[in-house]
């Protein structure tokens, strides 16, 4: 049968704290035993050990016996709240304790490739993972490959910089055969690194347009992010060149590069979107179908036979969507979506 009182050593034990810790708090009057034995042992109900439980709760976050006292002396002290604030606390160390799981990682990559990770290496580490935290959740770096592949990532993207750098230098032009190749590599990657999630990639962008720590980590300055847009504009032109009259070439030329901060916003929305399995009936749904094609429209100059011909080169070209965020299955949502309006 289960004991219904505690000694003053069996609580001890079973608490963690020692005999003496328990007389002081008896002396302060913080936990008065409810009763004493004939030969004048403490005696602790389990009335008196829920009172402990929430006094070495509240020590955990801070509190000093005096504060305690009052705070247990208020008929309606509310406990639940302390409990919830313990899981929260649990949480954290969680988190804190995944974190640095991952830092390690991380490192252990290094000492795999057969290198002996500096000072500044693993400083470099922390500091990284500090900026990458203002703009991702742990959940969503679990989910991003170019996080999980460290070492890796960051060789292959250092080489594409490299080659870009190159390109710069030689004063080679957007529109060039090799840096148009070039673009389309490094969209592809990008594309895969982020989980062909707009959102990441948007905040990616984000991130090295406000960051200049991000920028010196990983050498992607604006001129060379503007550079690798250009070239990949420039590939994608030359594509629809194939399909388009002069004039149309024109109208697209004198687009291309604009509003590329709404476009991604609104291709997030409709990933979201499928995501989530929305209807493409859903009232959501056709309101980006009409924003996506009112963008559209404004880019190709608005001419039905010029949209089929964009629409043939899509179905028959997949380098135009290699890279953009924008799978077929998106565009038929959009379509589908758009057609219900009528």
């Amino acid at each position: 049968m289960e004991k219904t009182v505690l000694k003053i050593g069996e609580l001890a034990a079973r608490s963690g704290l020692t005999v003496r810790a328990l007389h002081h708090y008896d002396s302060i009057g913080l936990l008065t035993p409810s009763a004493r034995a004939a030969s004048g042992y403490r005696l602790y109900n389990r009335d008196d050990v829920a009172r402990l439980h929430h006094i070495q709760a509240l020590r955990r976050f801070g509190m000093s016996l005096a504060d305690i006292a009052t705070f247990l002396a208020s008929p309606d002290a509310p406990f639940a709240d302390i409990v919830a604030q313990q899981i929260a606390a649990l949480g954290k160390q969680i988190e804190q304790a995944t974190t640095l799981r991952l830092q390690l990682t991380q490192l252990q990559d290094t000492l795999s490739s057969g290198r002996s990770p500096e000072l500044s290496d693993w400083l470099a580490t922390l500091e990284e993972m500090d900026l990458y935290d203002k703009y991702f959740t742990r959940e969503e770096l679990k989910r991003l490959p170019f996080w999980q592949q460290h070492a890796r990532r960051n060789t292959a993207w250092a080489a594409l910089v490299d080659e870009a750098e190159t390109l710069i230098e030689q004063g080679a032009p957007p529109d060039d055969a090799r840096a148009g190749e070039l673009s389309q590599r490094w969209m592809r990657m990008l594309e895969h690194d982020t989980a062909a999630n707009p959102e990441f990639a948007r905040r990616l962008t984000v991130m090295l347009d406000r960051e200049a720590k991000a920028q010196q980590q990983t050498r992607i300055t604006p001129a060379l992010k503007e550079y690798v847009s250009a070239a990949f504009g420039a590939r994608k032109l030359a594509i629809y060149a194939r399909y388009l009259n002069a004039d149309e070439m024109r109208t697209m030329r004198e687009n291309s590069g604009k509003n590329q901060d709404q476009w991604m916003s609104l291709i997030a929305g409709v990933h979201q979107h499928l995501e989530d399995g929305v209807a493409h009936d859903a009232p959501s749904a056709q309101a980006l179908a009409r924003q996506w094609m009112t963008l559209y429209l404004s880019q190709i100059g608005g001419d039905p036979a010029t949209l089929a011909k964009i629409r043939a080169a899509h179905d028959q070209e997949p380098a135009l969507l290699s890279g953009t965020w924008i799978p077929p299955a998106m565009l038929d949502y959009i379509r589908t979506a758009y057609a219900t309006l009528a």
